[in-house]
């Protein structure tokens, strides 16, 4: 099982907290209100985050 640094992890949702911020859509159904901070983490937990990470071998 693929599993993230805690770095990595920071940076994936980090960067697609901004890409909602921005105004990008929203992969999931998520409750209303709710920040994209939050909305990132949501798409993290549930493995639909469309950001890969590539390690140098």
């Amino acid at each position: 099982m693929f599993r993230y640094t805690r770095f990595e992890k920071a940076r994936i949702v980090g960067a697609r907290a901004l890409q909602i911020a921005m105004g990008a859509p929203v992969l999931i159904d998520v409750p209303e209100g709710i920040t994209p901070l939050d909305a990132a983490m949501l798409e993290f937990e549930k493995g639909v985050v469309p950001i890969t990470v590539i390690r140098p071998s």
